[in-house]
């Protein structure tokens, strides 16, 4: 029993570094969408810019940590954990958010232009969802791809992301973009599950190594440049990349020292990450409407402040209404029903495959 509460304490940082970044993620729609409508920019607009060149990284590098326990089985089972559930709630919360915020379409165009809409989706990430479906997309890719020797694989998708392609698809500049993350972390977990172990070790030279990380971040991240496709010297291409991966290591560290450290805040980070996709799936439709009410009322006048209330509200109320609807016939929302996976709910999962080369 000491050892299972050992093992769960080391995992924790996992829970934590996912809270972390669904905050991160939060913030950014939050301050970015009320620095726009209010014109302006507040003090939570530097914190974003900081986060910028590892916030999505890091959350891709975690997705990958844990593919190595599906990718041997067979397509059936993996399907079910990698595919299945991910196109599950992409497709259901693509018709909730569209049905909440193109009703016009439906109204005005016809149904006809709204199933359009939809039928659009199934092609083209719609909107936040981008991220759900890029998992499902890795996944297939990853274990397509999987007697690729590691080096290899990793050296492609580095090269995708150092081109630094744009498209007028996000399903193809993200990928490009995003997909060496998601490789490392499939990758590399056994590494970095030991970075995560070495960091609660030894919590001073973690100190040190985070404060000169965060020194060079702050540099590179709040930096600008005169072109206007690479705003700051952390957009530039292999910057862009050194960034994202050593921020996304840096969050790993991060998230262990403050698992070592417990708290009510620790555990409070926890629960978001333990309920990152519950966060992710639900918090955009609450963000705008509290950004749309304390704008108009007027209440508060600091566009920092403003921001600020909104992410609380973007993150609470998802959560709020988790709790709300489990155990009930709404619990549809944030659970998978049993008769939407391809494979029980216990089958058993083969032994992670961590490959460094």
């Amino acid at each position: 029993m000491a050892w299972a509460a050992d093992a769960r304490d080391r995992l924790a940082w996992v829970d934590i570094a996912k809270g972390i970044c669904i905050l991160l993620v939060v913030m950014m729609h939050s301050v970015t969408g009320t620095g726009d409508a209010m014109g302006g920019e507040g003090f939570l607009h530097p914190v974003v810019a900081f986060a910028k060149p590892f916030r999505i990284p890091d959350f891709f590098l975690l997705s990958g940590l844990f593919i190595g326990r599906v990718i041997d089985r067979d397509w059936r089972l993996f399907s079910d954990r990698r595919v299945v559930h991910f196109a599950y709630f992409y497709l259901l919360w693509l018709v909730i958010q569209s049905a909440a915020k193109y009703g016009k379409i439906a109204g005005d165009a016809g149904p006809t232009a709204f199933a359009a809409h939809l039928a659009h989706a199934l092609i083209e990430p719609y909107s936040s969802l981008w991220f759900i479906y890029l998992l499902a997309v890795f996944s297939v890719v990853t274990k397509v791809l999987r007697s690729v020797p590691g080096s290899l694989l990793l050296v492609a998708a580095a090269l995708l992301q150092i081109a630094d392609i744009r498209s007028d698809s996000t399903l193809i500049e993200e990928f490009c973009a995003r997909y060496v993350y998601f490789v490392a972390g499939y990758l590399f977990a056994d590494r970095i599950f030991a970075l995560a172990d070495a960091a609660r070790r030894r919590f001073g030279p973690a100190l040190i190594g985070l404060a000169l990380w965060a020194g060079v971040e702050a540099w590179l991240a709040l930096t600008p440049t005169a072109d206007p496709v690479h705003p700051t010297l952390a957009s530039l291409p292999v910057v862009s990349l050194a960034l994202g991966a050593a921020g996304a290591l840096a969050i790993v560290v991060v998230a262990a020292l403050i698992g070592r450290a417990g708290g009510p805040v620790a555990e409070a980070i926890r629960t978001c990450g333990q309920r990152s996709i519950v966060i992710y799936l639900a918090f955009s439709l609450p963000m705008a409407a509290a950004r749309e009410i304390l704008i108009r009322t007027g209440i508060i006048a600091d566009i920092g402040a403003v921001s600020l209330a909104v992410m609380v509200v973007a993150v609470l109320l998802p959560l709020l209404l988790e709790r709300l609807v489990r155990g009930t016939r709404l619990g549809f929302l944030f659970v998978r029903p049993a008769r939407f996976h391809l494979a029980p709910a216990g089958a058993p999962t083969a032994r992670p495959v961590l490959r460094a080369s």
